[in-house]
């Protein structure tokens, strides 16, 4: 009977968050990093039943403070659902499932699954957070172990040239795929082999570490190869393949290296008495009844949203520049024989928005680039905030970021904080050819101005709990660097004394239907 109440509430929850477990799955799809997914609830149910024996000797007893739990999860969800916070509703729809196990049977019954529980959290499609910096760790040693080889290096942001050729450290040279895999199969490892707290950790941590740095070395051996070979080897997707190979060889050995450490597990209790061990369990009412509330609580937050909706206005919005702004700046329009005033060929990533505008302004020889994307009824799917919208892909054929940093300027009045970068042109064409940019970027939430991804995304939750909507926008200046004296000075003399009117733009924007 308790098996059918928590069965009934997990599909209940299913029922309710469908979008959100949605949006895993289809991860899960698109996505090598996580299709891992797909085998994690196959684990915890094969878990959960090599553990039955212990759990049937365990009272169901509902537990009434897990319930306060509860309702912070389905907060939680409800503040990244409205702020389009994937990774945060995903893991408040996974809290939620595991929570229903000691919500109905009792902390006593959930501590015997303890880890098949909080394996479920691996399902999760999280870890894309830590590429930045897993690619910087391993562009550094790259290039400390190309110097130590004797290999001579000039290095540019995640770029670095080198005798035989140019290297650029991307996403898939980050090791996040090892990691995750590594971390993965590791932690049910350690799992089944130990029964010791220390031992798990230590060899949780190990596989936390060795992914790390063996992507460290496996991306000194690709260059090297490619190198010594005079680029016949380890380029294209042969470095792909060589990295899963050595990627594969390690793990193996970390493998057997832990396996001579392993623990039997202790032998089960006698069971003959289980009859008599559920026949003292909870009255089958009570987790009814704890089923009913937990329903009802969980069902809240969709309620909250049907009841605060808004009617959904046009998104075919447009977003109009003008032609000239202050002082003397004059828009460029259409293409044109001359180089000299030919517009800026650049034009940020922000997918599926609202309206967007992409404007080249001209004063006395400087140009300024002026890039606007506004969104409105945003969900998982269409949002300013995300990690596809960025100021420069890494395959981007006429752009490379070089490096990046923030700038306080004043803006209306008040001190304000712009993402800066500097970008530099691959050559693609003679205009390009050696070019650079200089870039700022700043989002405009509700008139409320951020630098900030997190703030960005709290502004915009809130917004729309007190009714004001989520409409935002992505402000992005751009000029080039060559042949100007102080380009930050252009920029900065740019935005205060046009940000009045492009915030005039965007507030109109806002108020069309």
């Amino acid at each position: 009977m308790a098996c059918v109440a928590v069965l009934a509430v997990v599909c209940w929850i299913v029922f309710l968050y469908q979008d959100t477990a949605w949006g895993m799955v289809q991860i899960w799809w698109r996505s090598e990093t996580f299709t891992h997914g797909f085998l994690v609830l196959p684990i915890v149910l094969w878990l959960i039943w090599r553990a039955r024996g212990r759990v049937q000797l365990t009272a169901p007893r509902p537990s009434g403070w897990v319930f306060f739990a509860v309702f912070l999860a389905v907060s939680a969800w409800l503040m990244a659902d409205l702020a389009g916070v994937n990774a945060v509703a995903q893991l408040a729809f996974v809290g939620l499932l595991v929570l229903s196990v000691p919500a109905l049977l009792g902390v006593p019954v959930a501590r015997l699954i303890l880890f098949p529980l909080f394996f479920l959290f691996l399902a999760v499609p999280i870890g894309e957070v830590f590429l930045p910096q897993l690619m910087e760790w391993t562009a550094d040693f790259t290039v400390f172990a190309l110097r130590l080889s004797g290999v001579p290096v000039f290095r540019e942001g995640l770029q670095f040239v080198i005798p035989s050729g140019n290297w650029s450290v991307v996403e898939a040279c980050s090791g996040v795929r090892y990691l995750i895999a590594s971390f993965t199969v590791g932690t049910l490892f350690a799992y089944l082999n130990y029964q010791s707290t220390k031992r798990r950790l230590l060899f949780i941590g190990v596989s936390i570490l060795v992914p790390v740095v063996a992507n460290w070395v496996r991306a000194y051996m690709i260059v090297m190869l490619g190198h010594l070979s005079g680029n016949k080897l380890a380029v294209g997707v042969d470095h792909l393949i060589y990295g899963w190979v050595f990627f594969g060889v390690v793990i193996m050995v970390m493998f057997a290296i832990g396996i001579r450490w392993a623990e039997p597990e202790p032998a089960l209790g006698s069971v003959d008495d289980v009859a008599a061990s559920t026949a003292a369990s909870a009255n089958p009412a009570k987790i009814w009844i704890a089923a009913a509330c937990f329903s009802a609580l969980v069902a809240a937050p969709h309620l909250l949203k049907w009841m605060t909706a808004e009617p959904s206005s046009a998104v075919n919005l447009s977003v109009a520049v003008p032609d000239k702004l202050e002082p003397g700046w004059l828009a460029l329009r259409g293409d044109t024989a001359d180089e000299t005033t030919a517009a800026i060929k650049y034009k940020p990533q922000f997918l599926l928005a609202s309206a967007e505008s992409n404007t080249t302004y001209q004063k006395q020889g400087s140009q300024v680039g002026l890039y606007l994307a506004f969104y409105r009824n945003q969900d998982y799917e269409r949002k300013l905030v995300s990690s596809t919208n960025v100021l420069v892909t890494s395959n981007d054929t006429q752009w490379t970021r070089a490096t990046s940093g923030s700038r306080a300027i004043t803006l209306a009045g008040a001190p304000t904080s712009v993402r800066t970068l500097e970008l530099r042109g691959n050559g693609v064409s003679d205009a390009l050819r050696g070019g650079r940019l200089i870039v700022w970027q700043i989002y405009w939430i509700n008139g409320t101005l951020t630098t900030s991804d997190y703030l960005a995304k709290v502004y915009s939750a809130f917004y729309r709990l007190i009714g004001r909507g989520d409409d935002s926008a992505v402000i992005v200046v751009y000029t080039p660097k060559d042949g100007v004296d102080n380009p930050e000075a252009v920029l900065e003399s740019f935005m205060s004394t046009n940000y009045s009117t492009i915030n005039e733009v965007l507030s109109k924007t806002r108020a069309s239907k």
